[in-house]
């Protein structure tokens, strides 16, 4: 019985810690997004995942738990291979990658040493910014949606290409950040948060952002995964009942990219993602090209459109 009380005890003290509470909060967060993503996949019929899209989960959060990032080459591999329109892909990549992200956030908030404070606070600004881009993502034209992703992807690229020139920040050594520099860390995850309801990620500009901070580049890991695997699971919700979504693909997704995080984390480590970055490269840009061609066709077809109707009336 004492060893009952005991172990109690320390749970009850885990929880009331900042990180416990947060590990805990993400874990419930998990559960009921599951439920909710499967209960709406039953009522539509639509409860067998893509096998395509198993695979494409499996390479994409593999190589995203080594910092290569999976918005990016998901959006690039969805429209070289014409998976769902365009205006699907923010809800897609969002509802679909939040499982994988919590394993992800789960690991990384154990094992890697940050300030819980900043580590709380860049979460909630991230959670704050996702529920006000959440609605405006739903109700903007697919053009604007098809322009912000491959504008976004535009950007991915060009962080990438600077990874691999050893061109940005090098961060310092500091764990947690001063007044001001912390208040700038906690408005920049807020925009993030934002950023991310399009399709944007937010690991690379978070890891930029923190490192220019001075903070530790492995303490931001904690601080970029944690705020994506808040934010994605809580604002997925509505992008599951909406109608801009195939929620097959988000299964697959999911489905691939558990196992491929733990097997990543825990197993591979570390590889020599280099040549890899520069395939993404050449990859993304190929896709952004596609989908901003796409919002300016989209554009011009609705002046012609709007100038024949003007010339009628």
């Amino acid at each position: 019985m004492r060893d009952v009380g005991a172990m109690a005890q320390a749970a009850l003290l885990w929880v009331t810690t900042i990180v416990g509470a947060l590990l805990t909060a993400l874990a419930a967060i998990a559960v009921y997004f599951t439920a909710v993503l499967l209960g709406t996949a039953h009522r539509r019929g639509e409860l067998a995942p893509k096998p395509e899209a198993i695979a494409l989960g499996a390479v994409t959060n593999f190589f995203d738990t080594l910092g290569i990032g999976s918005f990016a080459p998901t959006t690039a591999y969805m429209k070289i291979r014409k998976m769902a329109p365009d205006s699907y892909f923010p809800a897609i990549l969002n509802a679909g990658h939040a499982l994988p992200t919590v394993v992800q956030a789960l690991v990384f908030i154990t094992l890697v040493q940050v300030d819980p404070m900043l580590l709380l606070a860049c979460i909630i600004a991230a959670v704050a910014g996702a529920f006000v881009g959440a609605p405006i993502v739903q109700r903007s034209p697919v053009r604007l949606v098809q322009a912000v992703v491959g504008l976004a992807l535009l950007i991915a690229a060009v962080l990438f290409a600077m990874r691999n020139l050893g061109i940005g920040p090098a961060g310092g050594e500091a764990l947690t950040l001063p007044p001001t520099l912390f208040a700038i860390a906690v408005g920049g995850h807020f925009i993030m948060g934002m950023l991310m309801m399009f399709g944007i990620g937010l690991y690379a500009p978070s890891l930029i952002l923190l490192s220019l901070l001075g903070l530790n580049p492995v303490a931001a890991f904690p601080i970029m995964m944690g705020s994506c695997a808040f934010l994605m699971p809580i604002s997925s919700v509505k992008f599951v009942r909406s109608e801009r979504i195939d929620l097959r693909i988000v299964l697959g997704i999911a489905l691939g990219g558990i196992p491929a995080v733990l097997l990543a984390a825990f197993v591979v480590k570390s590889l020599d993602l280099v040549t890899l970055r520069w395939l993404v490269v050449a990859v993304v840009l190929y896709a952004a090209a596609l989908l901003l061609r796409s919002a300016m066709t989209g554009a011009d077809k609705a002046a012609a459109a709007a100038a024949v109707t003007s010339g009628t009336r």
